[in-house]
């Protein structure tokens, strides 16, 4: 799908009868006045102005407002008004109930027409408090957020699920990165206007997540003209150390000496921005504009090499709003979102460790992941009562995942040696360790990249004490895939025997062997294909009573390389229901109730995954030492074979109908809240039920004995289970109907393989939940907001990351690949935090003075063991699948040996961090802001992390862990940021 002019024009025309969607970038003002008023609403930034002629129901609705400052009227009053994103501001004219947001004041009164559990932070909100101004940082402060493993980066987990769960849009786009849904465009923050963060309950015109949802709504320009700037800088001498951890291994002296080692790393960070906006034509049309820099360094030391990284990555954003009319708006966004950072090593001089110094340097290089989005959007006031609106996106990103081939070792062969040490990873041969080299990519290809093209159209409608939405939008997404193989087309590594077997071989004590793996991965291009329709009726069955009814269905589908599809099941329906009650009629005591269900779409890394070319051998031999290539370090002659070659994939891609069920149901969720919030003067406080269930969970199984089986019972003896891919998509614990080759003439026919064969059990997870949240309006120079959540995640299965092995797989995890690897799975999940306070704030001391702080009081997450799998246990069941499953590392829930349970070693410690921040705005420089921020202020260093591998080594030949159970990563130590702003 290609965006071009000739699209819009058509989607313009047709947009006020066209099937259309809820905008994700808007609010609404909605109230009563007496019939026959004239109720006048006015954008006092923009001029916007519409006029509403109100009826004999007496009420009056203004749907779809950009976000901003307006004055309500009714001739008589008037109002200033708020609109924030995806809320509902309310006005009785008639002086029965009067629910106002005053401009100026930190009112928030209850939105009585929502269900949704949402919290808006603008981007006052956000200046106030000492928080690193990014999109998870804000919505962490929402309840029933929690912080994802560090192993993918700055992520929040929402209600339970996995990182990789959830969207994000962009003035109304969705700018998630479907590849592994572990990332997102990022933009110049400074340029948010409003965050809007969705923990469930949203309605049918969202979809495609099943944690959460962040709405961004970028700042726009107005009447006035407006410039100024930013810094920030958080430099390296106001930060403290990073904690150090010895190993437990019994020589402290040697090279393995620190099991963490970071106190001679370094950071300094440092980014500004410019802007500029006002009108073009006076309350017509306007522009906002932000350029962003920034001037990062930060120095990493090992063990005997380290690297110094940089970061000079631009970010802008380019904003247009054009009022046609009154009654028709135009909106334009570009944003520019390079990333790209250069790494420059360094090796250690021989027998030197641990020196916290730079030594011989290398030639640098760099990683990239840029691109740039275009969002064009419409929404037309047809009528007092219909609104129409129609969007098209574009997001592209390339990224580099070359390293310079002209480095030192570049085309030499991977050769580890584990003679001496069982458990090193130390790199010999013309490889050696002064090269950054691991694969050897494509030379055709230059960059792998990610597009989306996104189309959205919408209708609302306003009929009697109905208010009906009927929504429609279509994505394909493309990623693009470099083929690769290993540095100099193979991977050796030299071991020592220790009298035990190596692929059913005794290989004696001393004697030297070695194994030999070769990869082969082709490029490829990989499309993923999803729409949806909605409809929600808004029924307001009373004065007192709103009623939700919606239904959204959604459609998906993947294709491989050659553009066959191999995933597409029947429309899946989505109902989302809901009401909201007015207690007792006067606007301060609501009771709310949400249920619905909601789906995921299969990732595209799930397209090249399970359907690219992919081909891996593995093997083991016994060789002399003495025949050791004195460049290389490769084996010159080999010695005999240890059991046999083990293949994985095939040179051709895998048939479309063997790479999932074709009864495959896409991962999805049902989800039920219960809440109620009431106001009490200034403050107002909540409580609400949660619970959610994934119902047929989706991933991958990597196992071919159980096709195998099937076939032999049912008299297939020519069945070569080469034939099928690699890994099936499927739903564990349900049958599995699949393409197979049974006859072993290439005619594949599908057949219903009955679950036993698989022993997998049903994919389970579980949130149940209950938060309390307050907040306290901004009054006598202070506010408060906070929230205490007690939460239980239990399942069998994290999600579509597993952050225990930081595999960010989306839907192709470890946790399904074989049976075995769900024995003792059930228990506490990595995202599970039972407790957790969260409480912000601020005071202003004087008129230029002003305090805040952020406070989290967490307890910690479950901790287990993991081992390998005792295949010799199992063997005489595994068949075919036993090879495949030496190869996987410690990563079962058998704990040397014996089975163990999820999260059966306890929980980390509580977290406790306290974020302080000061605020000075001085009278003698009007418009000139100074702020310092200091985090984790009291420089906690709890452990946040434990090396949960027990077993080092392999599964053929396991040893313990001395360092099992030691702590492996910290609390980020204190820092400070300091910032200055200015405007004119």
């Amino acid at each position: 799908m290609k965006i071009n002019l000739v699209t819009l024009g058509v989607v313009l025309a047709l947009s006020s009868a066209a099937p259309a969607f809820a905008d994700n970038s808007t609010g609404s003002i909605s109230g009563i006045a007496s019939h026959g008023s004239v109720v006048t609403i006015k954008n006092k930034n923009t001029g916007l102005s519409r006029t509403f002629s109100v009826s004999t129901n007496e009420k009056f609705h203004f749907r779809q407002l950009p976000t901003g400052n307006y004055t309500v009227s009714n001739g008589e009053q008037s109002f200033d008004i708020v609109v924030t994103v995806g809320g509902t501001r309310s006005i009785d004219f008639t002086d029965k109930v009067e629910v106002l947001s005053v401009v100026g004041s930190r009112v928030s009164p209850l939105d009585l027409t929502s269900v949704e559990s949402a919290t808006v932070f603008t981007a006052e909100d956000i200046d106030r408090l000492p928080i690193t101004k990014d999109l998870t940082s804000v919505a962490l402060l929402a309840p029933g957020t929690t912080k994802g493993d560090s192993g993918f980066g700055n992520l929040a987990s929402f209600g339970g699920a996995s990182v990789a769960e959830n969207g994000y849009y962009i003035n109304g786009f969705d700018v998630t990165n479907i590849r592994k849904f572990t990332s997102f465009a990022n933009l110049p923050y400074d340029g948010v206007s409003q965050q809007q963060v969705k923990t469930g309950g949203y309605g049918a015109e969202y979809g495609r997540s099943l944690g959460g949802v962040v709405n961004i709504v970028t700042k726009r320009g107005s009447n006035d003209w407006e410039f100024g700037g930013s810094a920030y800088w958080t430099p390296k001498s106001l930060r403290e150390d990073r904690t150090d951890n010895l190993s437990k291994q019994t020589d402290p002296s040697s090279s393995e000496k620190y099991h963490v080692y970071n106190s001679d790393n370094t950071y300094d960070y440092l980014k500004y921005n410019v802007y500029g906006s006002g009108p073009i034509i006076e309350d017509k049309l306007f522009f906002f504009a932000m350029y962003q820099w920034r001037d990062d360094e930060w120095n990493d030391f090992n063990v005997d090499r380290s690297t110094r990284n940089t970061d000079e990555s631009p970010l802008g954003l380019f904003k247009l709003d054009w009022n046609i009319t009154d009654s028709q708006v135009l909106e334009y966004t570009y944003i520019l979102n390079d990333d790209e950072y250069t790494i420059h090593p360094y090796t250690n001089p021989e027998d030197e460790y641990y020196t916290g110094k730079h030594g011989t340097p290398a030639d640098p290089y760099s990683i990239s992941d840029s691109g740039d989005i275009h969002i064009l959007s419409y929404t037309g006031y047809i009528t007092d009562n219909l609104t129409v609106n129609a969007l098209l996106g574009r997001m592209k990103f390339d990224s580099s995942v070359r390293n310079p081939l002209e480095g030192p070792g570049a085309e030499c062969p991977l050769v580890y040696d584990r003679r001496e040490t069982p458990t090193s990873s130390q790199r010999i041969g013309c490889w050696g360790k002064d090269s950054n080299q691991y694969y050897r990519y494509d030379p055709e290809g230059e960059t792998e990249s990610d597009t989306r093209d996104s189309i959205r159209l919408g209708l609302r409608y306003d009929i009697g004490a109905h208010s009906i939405s009927f929504g429609y939008d279509k994505e394909e997404f493309e990623s693009t895939k470099l083929g690769r193989e290993f540095s100099g087309g193979d991977y050796w590594r030299w071991h020592r025997g220790t009298g035990s077997e190596v692929r059913g071989v005794v290989v004696p004590e001393g004697q030297d062997y070695v194994r030999h793996r070769t990869l082969t991965e082709a490029s490829g291009k990989y499309l993923v294909e999803n729409t949806a329709f909605y409809l929600t009726d808004e029924w307001q069955v009373t004065d007192d009573i709103i009623l939700r009814l919606g239904i959204r269905a959604e459609g998906f589908e993947n294709f491989n390389s050659k553009g066959e599809s191999f995933v597409k099941g029947d429309t899946k329906y989505a109902p989302r229901l809901g009401f909201s009650w007015d207690v007792f009629g006067e606007g301060d005591k609501k009771l709310f109730a949400t249920a619905g269900r909601y789906y995921i779409p299969i990732s595209a890394n799930t397209n090249i995954r399970g359907s690219g070319i992919e081909f891996s051998t593995e093997e083991y031999f016994l060789v002399d030492s003495a025949d050791e290539d004195p460049t290389t370090s490769a084996p010159t002659k080999l010695g005999a074979k240890l059991g046999e070659t083990s293949y994985n994939g095939d040179e051709n891609p895998p048939h479309p109908g063997s790479i999932a069920a074709i009864n495959l149901e896409p991962m999805h969720q049902d989800e039920f809240i219960l809440g109620y919030q009431q106001e009490f003067d200034t403050w107002t406080v909540g409580v609400k039920a949660i619970y959610r269930e994934i119902k047929d969970g989706m991933d991958d199984y990597c196992g071919h004995q159980a096709f195998i089986n099937y076939a032999t019972d049912n008299g297939y003896n020519n069945f070569d289970y080469n034939s099928m891919a690699n890994c099936m998509m499927m739903n564990p614990g349900n049958n599995v109907e699949i393409a197979m080759d049974l006859e072993n003439d290439g005619n594949y026919q599908a057949v219903s393989i009955p679950a036993s064969y698989f022993d997998l059990d049903k994919y389970k997870r579980t949130y149940t939940a209950v938060e309390f949240f307050w907040e306290r309006a901004f009054e006598d120079n202070w506010y408060l907001k906070g929230s205490y959540s007690y939460a239980k995640s239990k399942g069998n299965a994290e999600g579509y990351v597993n952050s225990t092995l930081e595999q960010d797989d989306a839907g192709a995890t470890q946790d399904v690949d074989h049976a075995l690897f769900q024995k003792g799975a059930d228990g506490y999940l990595p995202n599970d935090r039972r407790h957790t306070l969260k409480l912000f704030g601020g005071y202003n001391i004087t008129e230029e003075i002003a305090v805040s702080a952020n406070i989290l009081v967490q307890s910690g997450r479950p901790v287990s063991c993991y081992g390998y799998l005792p295949l010799e246990q199992y063997k005489d069941e595994l068949g075919v699948d036993y090879s495949g499953l030496a190869g996987y590392s410690a990563s079962s829930f058998f704990c040397q040996g014996k089975l163990g349970s999820r999260g059966n070693e306890g929980r980390t410690p509580w977290v406790k961090t306290v974020d302080l921040g000061v605020t000075y705005k001085p009278e003698w420089a009007e418009n000139l802001t100074l702020r310092a921020n200091i985090k984790n202020a009291f420089n906690s260093q709890e452990v946040t992390e434990y090396t949960e591998t027990s077993e080092i080594g392999s599964a053929s030949a396991p040893e313990a862990n001395p360092n099992y159970l030691n702590a492996s990563n910290y609390l980020t130590p204190r820092r400070v940021e300091l910032s200055v702003s200015y405007k004119f």
